[in-house]
């Protein structure tokens, strides 16, 4: 997949899982359907506030690389153990599991945001590059150094990276209606962050209104599409 593809597909309220590229409108929680808001952030409305910079400065101390993700280490894997052992969540089983799940190569540009304190791996940031956009994928961190947020700053390196590069959009992901366990991808940059539209086929501004105003469906409701 091209970077123009890449693009494209990200454009459409699309995203990556493993080796393909898929959308949803609903997320399936406790027999509920929760409504699916994808995310992009304007790197060109960007602007970080008092919270980011926080965060910017306490891991100043850190090293931090972009390297070119065309080979998943041992070291990426023994620390993504580390971090699956020490969440309460479900997560894929490994770093080649959530991004090959059993293929042999990959079709995506990928780079890793890779994090150390002198010589130990603390965390790793994963995005897809595309040519005028990034999608975040996947983010682990040493449990040891939670204190750092450090997954709220890889969010923040992916944003500076792209920007730093000439990119219009990072995709973070999505939020969901009445389920705030995402909420975290708006952390980066609120203001900067918009919603996709499914049925209009465009971008607005982030509005809580729109993320609360959308319904919970149950196995009562009428029929919708996913």
């Amino acid at each position: 997949m091209n970077g123009i593809e890449l693009d494209f597909y990200l454009s459409l309220g699309c995203f990556r899982m493993h080796q393909d590229i898929f959308t949803c409108r609903y997320l399936p929680k406790d027999d509920q359907l929760h409504t699916v808001h994808w995310l992009r952030i304007d790197l060109d409305a960007v602007v970080l506030g008092t919270k980011q910079n926080r965060i910017l400065r306490q891991n100043a101390p850190f090293q931090v690389s972009v390297v070119p993700m065309t080979t998943i280490t041992d070291e990426h894997e023994a620390l993504y153990a580390r971090y699956r052992a020490s969440i309460d969540f479900d997560a894929a089983y490994s770093v080649a599991q959530c991004l090959l799940d059993g293929a042999t190569s990959t079709v995506f540009e990928s780079y890793a945001i890779e994090v150390r304190d002198t010589d130990t791996l603390i965390a790793v940031g994963v995005f897809d590059q595309g040519t005028d956009s990034i999608a975040g994928i996947l983010n682990f961190y040493h449990p040891d150094y939670r204190k750092y947020s450090l997954g709220k700053f890889l969010m923040l390196q992916k944003l500076l990276h792209a920007r730093a590069q000439g990119r219009s959009y990072y995709y973070p992901g999505y939020v969901v209606s009445h389920y705030p366990k995402f909420d975290y991808k708006l952390f980066a940059c609120e203001p900067a962050t918009q919603l996709y539209d499914p049925d209009r086929a465009i971008w607005v501004p982030f509005s809580w209104a729109i993320v609360n105003d959308a319904p919970v469906l149950t196995h009562s409701s009428p029929q919708q599409p996913f």
